[in-house]
């Protein structure tokens, strides 16, 4: 029998070992902080802001008591660049509160080149100088690097704290939780509560800026491609104007927070809002249509719906065009992914991993020349793109008059390049997108990318037998073709359609958790944990009283507009399939 190997018992080492990713190993005293270890071990501008240690996502702040392997998480990846929106968010309220005590600062919404708009409540929007002073005191202690500490206190505490400062309405929702205690941050004497990790102080947080907006202010910090400068400031005006149009659904609805909604839940109001929600919608909808048969009569008669994944593109072609039939115009539906080349066109450009969401991906030469013959009233054999097969075969072949509108979905539908020759006809653009403003308090958001992401997890379920690890694994791709392809030209659509219900994460969260309770893999536990974490402040709703026509229905299953296809009949079916 071999020797076995000796073990003794010994006594706990006063020091520990902290082996990274890239191979180095440190040594440091036991409870040490990550962050004095990782100050150590890097000095780059792209530093790290929290680790993953055990396939736990750890703050910085979290002592080392046991020797562990650590992965850094940076300001490039997804959950670097939250935590420092995040940590910066804090710095302002903490610095606006100490310099304008009569103002609250609401962080509303976030702004296409990187940043939060902000409202300031109780007294007029800080002027150009106020925020000059705001900036300059927030630089001031991101020079000091001054701590962020994180507390442990005790619900009656936390409850006396908000009391204190008249945040009633968070005060409750915090006590709602499970459990008798929470855990609060503090910074230069301000504690407050937020939905996440912190950076361990104020010295990670150097790239911003305050800009005046109207009604506001923005507040600007750098995207995760390229964390280490701000990017130019953009336009948003139509982007501006939904979510002030959203803005004023929700003040409709009588809801500004997660709280609001949870109440209308618990009291029965909860199908008031879904009414009103769904009338809201269906009257947008009737007055793009509205707009679209007037534009008719001046010769408009192209088109185009776009939008990122999960913004319900599908359920809103098929309402607008009823609500186009009921203005007496006869639309004929067109899906701009009939024209992707063939698998093995595209493997020949793209290699082993085909990028569908690049326009080099779509035979956009035939799609121009398509487009414009059935606007000119010639017959047109449509192609019909097989995914399984990856083949493009012939479909029906189509002969418009002159009085019918096409409608062209697909996420190019913004692209100047799909673009036709404006002496055929008059082209109109829209863009659909779920552009959520229901927030959790006055100082944490709810990403319209989660609500996004949320969706299309319970979607991919549902229709195509997705496990959520698949849907979580796609996302990241999914995100940069969005921002490549789509968001770049949103500005340049004539009308943009918000899809987002403020009810709809309510109704979501029981068929997604289960889903997302599923994730093994670590790569993608920790965002499943995330997603779950912000699910947990929402009361759940069935899905009985959801309308059948409900945008959200495109997600959940149950529409009755799956067979809802325009009036217009082909003039001819396919003569044969095969090559393109």
């Amino acid at each position: 029998m071999p020797d076995e190997p000796r073990v003794r018992e010994t006594t706990l080492r006063d020091r520990v070992q902290v082996l990274l990713s890239d191979g180095r190993a440190f040594d440091a005293p036991r409870g040490t902080p990550l962050h004095a270890v990782f100050r150590m071990a890097y000095a780059d501008d792209n530093a790290p802001v929290a680790a993953i240690v055990d396939g736990e996502l750890r703050e910085l702040a979290w002592p080392v008591v046991r020797d562990i392997e650590a992965t850094p998480v940076r300001l490039s990846d997804s959950d670097g660049m939250r935590i420092y929106s995040r940590s910066l968010s804090f710095l302002l309220v903490v610095v606006a509160s100490q310099l304008f005590p009569e103002a609250a600062v609401r962080i509303d919404y976030s702004v296409p080149q990187g940043g939060y708009f902000c409202l300031v409540e109780n007294r007029e929007p800080f002027t150009s100088d106020e925020l000059y002073r705001i900036k300059t005191r927030m630089m001031q202690l991101v020079r000091e690097d001054r701590p962020i500490v994180r507390h442990r206190l005790s619900y009656e505490e936390v409850r006396a704290l908000f009391a204190a400062r008249g945040e009633e309405a968070k005060a409750r929702q915090l006590l709602e939780r499970e459990g008798d205690h929470l855990h609060l941050y503090s910074l230069d004497g301000v504690s407050d509560y937020f939905y996440g990790y912190m950076v361990p102080s104020t010295g990670i947080l150097r790239t911003f800026s305050l800009e005046p907006f109207p009604k506001g202010f923005i507040l600007r910090f750098p995207r995760r491609e390229d964390p280490t400068k701000l990017l130019p400031s953009r336009k948003f005006t139509a982007l501006r104007e939904v979510f002030d149009e959203y803005g004023n659904w929700l003040s409709v609805l009588g809801m500004r927070d997660v709280g609001s909604l949870n109440e209308a839940i618990r009291d029965g109001r909860i199908e008031q809002v879904i009414l009103v929600s769904e009338a809201l919608h269906e009257k947008r909808i009737a007055e793009i249509a509205a707009t679209l048969a007037r534009k008719l009569r001046d010769g408009t008669r192209l088109v185009f719906i776009a939008g990122p994944s999960a913004s319900g593109k599908t359920t809103f072609s098929k309402r607008l065009a009823i609500q186009l039939l009921a203005n007496g115009v006869h639309p004929f539906p067109l899906e701009m992914d009939d024209y992707f080349f063939p698998r093995d066109v595209l493997q020949d450009r793209f290699g082993a991993e085909t990028d569908f969401d690049a326009l080099s991906a779509l035979d956009v030469d035939r799609l121009r020349e398509d487009l414009a013959k059935l606007l000119a009233g010639v017959p047109v054999e449509l192609p019909r793109y097989d995914f399984r097969t990856g083949k493009r075969a012939c479909g029906a072949t189509i002969r418009l008059d002159e009085t019918q509108m096409l409608l062209v979905e697909g996420i190019h539908g913004l692209n100047p390049e799909l673009s036709v020759d404006p002496s055929v006809a008059g082209q109109f653009r829209i863009f659909v997108s779920a552009l959520t403003q229901l927030n959790l308090d006055m100082h944490n958001r709810v990403s319209t990318t989660d609500t996004r992401l949320i969706r299309r997890i319970v979607r991919d379920a549902l229709y195509r037998g997705y496990a959520a690890a698949g849907t979580l694994s796609l996302w990241d791709n999914v995100r940069r073709g969005e921002k490549e392809n789509i968001f770049p030209h949103q500005e340049g659509a004539d009308i943009m359609f918000n899809s987002a219900l403020g009810y709809e994460l309510s109704v979501l969260k029981p068929l997604v958790e289960p889903l997302l309770l599923q994730v093994r893999e670590p790569e993608w536990r920790i965002e499943a944990e995330r997603l779950l974490a912000l699910l947990r402040w929402f009361d759940p709703y069935h899905t009985e009283n959801i309308p059948k026509n409900s945008i959200l229905r495109e997600f959940i299953g149950g529409s009755n507009l799956h067979e809802f296809a325009s009036t217009f009949k082909p003039t001819a079916g396919c003569a044969a399939e095969g090559a393109p």
